[in-house]
């Protein structure tokens, strides 16, 4: 019993040895799963007999809400007392027990187990565990089954024309939608836990033949070194392994979309899924890709590069408008054509306060407004928005708290950064940083800040990629899918560097002509 009382002092630590050897008494290894499960109502152990010859008992034990029940019934229950066993087999376990695993039990995922850890893994994971009395080893069997939610189009990229599909928080379920688009045997599937507590199934997902190794490797690497309890959803790891984990760029992108990430493993990159989210990890990550839709390679590539440079030029607007604005018209008025100094001066004339007073007022007007509308419910969430823009800013005006032009100046950066729903957080950080610069130092300290911003992307780095791939190549593969979408029969060649150990997508730009 000294070892029995051991196993129970380490689970009461949050640790099992794994060195403790299973009791052949049923009895016994009931009791032992019934202290380190003290005071959880979800465990469930019934102990079955077959009566056919001399009898034989066998115990159940799994966590209630995590298994299918008429699979357990029908699968193990029910087939297990119906056999009739011969007195040779009985006499036996070992012999029993392998009777049972081949020829009794009707379910195909199962494991023979002799250590208490990995039993008691098996447990709190959703899987059955199956003893024999008499002997000193179980089954792991799997039998898991709870409610997911369906498969729905992603609420946060939302695509008028491709695929409606999204990944969900079940981790089978959303490699599935993977391997549906992907019927290659080169596409990889590792699995790994991540958290000393929550044991958070991990998947890594890569072609053999396109990903990197040194990629590969780093991201094993940096895996390995993660020491945390818990993790939940894929941002608590992408802020782990990231590289640069103080720049307000990401360097990890993450997406909803099956498609869009066989897109991504298509050019070269690794995926990363936990169970429990429907966001997957990709990486490397590059600046350009903030800009890119999954839209953009289902239309035409005219339309979808028009569209990208709205992106760009947006994400530029936003972070621009607020600065250029209160560094023209406090420093720099004579830049400012006469008329419209003239307008801008009689709207600020009753204003008590100094133009950056205005522009950070409206700005965080601004961001409590959207923030307010994503945070309450959808049927009200945008009426919200929108309706308390439009009074509060003209309540602003008419009480001569801020000027009309500047309610048109954060007017036209908020709806340039909803342009660019994942730079949202960066580009509010980088923003305010010019807002300020220009404020102290003018014209000059704007475009300080711009150089400064260019500076800080250049020397970003995602798993020793550079963040600004294809920006300012010469290359003329490596900008076709950048700022602009080439046509498909003109990207015959994948990411440099990222799809460096198969470049061809396929021989050659040749198009499909007609007979």
């Amino acid at each position: 019993m000294k070892s029995e009382d051991a196993a129970i002092d380490n689970e009461a630590d949050g640790k099992i040895s794994s060195s403790q050897p299973l009791s052949p008494s049923l009895d016994d290894t009931l009791a032992l799963f019934r202290k380190i499960f003290s005071n959880d109502g979800t465990l469930r152990i019934r102990v079955i007999e077959n009566k056919h010859s001399m009898p034989i008992r066998c115990g159940l034990i799994y966590v209630d809400g995590m298994i299918d029940r008429d699979l357990i019934q029908n699968g193990i229950t029910k087939p297990f007392m119906a056999y009739q066993f011969t007195d040779e087999e009985s006499s036996n376990p070992a012999e029993l027990m392998e009777k049972i695993r081949m020829e009794v039990i009707n379910i195909s995922d199962i494991m023979v187990s002799t250590k208490l850890e990995e039993l008691v893994g098996a447990v709190v994971s959703g899987k059955t565990v199956f003893l024999l009395d008499g002997y000193a080893g179980a089954l792991n069997i799997n039998a898991q089954g709870w409610e997911t939610r369906a498969i729905e189009e992603p609420t946060t990229e939302k695509a008028v024309r491709g695929p409606r599909e999204g990944f969900t928080e079940s981790l089978l379920v959303n490699l599935t939608l993977i391997r549906r688009r992907v019927q290659n045997s080169d596409l990889k599937f590792v699995f790994t836990d991540i958290g000393t507590r929550t044991k958070t199934q991990t998947c890594i997902c890569y072609m053999e033949s396109l990903a990197s190794p040194d990629i590969l490797k780093e991201l094993y690497s940096r895996l390995e070194r993660v020491e945390i309890d818990s993790i939940l959803d894929t941002g608590y790891l992408a802020e782990l392994i990231r590289d640069e984990p103080y720049s307000p760029f990401e360097t990890i992108g993450n997406t909803e979309r099956p498609d869009a990430l066989v897109s991504k493993i298509m050019e070269g990159r690794i995926a990363v899924l936990i169970e429990g989210t429907p966001f997957a990890l990709t990486l490397p990550y590059v600046f350009v890709e903030n800009f890119q839709a999954s839209e953009d390679y289902y239309i035409n590539y005219y339309f979808a590069s028009f569209n990208r440079l709205l992106r760009v030029l947006g994400a530029f607007m936003s972070i621009s408008i607020p600065a250029g604005y209160v560094a023209l018209v406090t420093y720099a008025q004579e830049m400012v054509p006469t008329l419209l100094l003239l307008s801008i001066a009689t709207a600020r004339q009753s204003v008590p306060f100094p133009t950056i007073v205005e522009a950070l007022l409206m700005l965080t007007i601004f961001e409590v407004l959207r923030e307010a509308g994503a945070r309450i419910p959808t049927s009200i969430g945008q009426a919200v928005s929108i309706v308390g823009a439009l009074v509060l800013g003209q309540a602003a005006v008419d009480a001569r708290i801020v000027s009309a032009p500047m309610v048109i100046m954060v007017g036209l950066t908020g709806i340039t950064t909803l342009l660019n729903p994942r730079l949202t957080g960066p580009l509010i950080i980088v923003r305010l940083a010019l807002l300020f610069i220009a404020f102290f130092l003018g014209i000059y300290g704007y475009f300080f800040g711009l150089l400064g911003l260019v500076i800080h992307l250049m020397s970003l780095r995602s798993f020793g990629v550079s963040y600004m791939l294809g920006v300012g190549s010469i290359r003329p593969q490596d900008i076709k899918d950048t700022a602009i979408r080439a046509p498909w029969w003109d990207m015959y060649l994948r990411p440099a560097v990222i799809g460096a150990r198969n470049m061809k997508r396929k021989p050659s730009n040749k198009r499909v002509k007609r007979p």
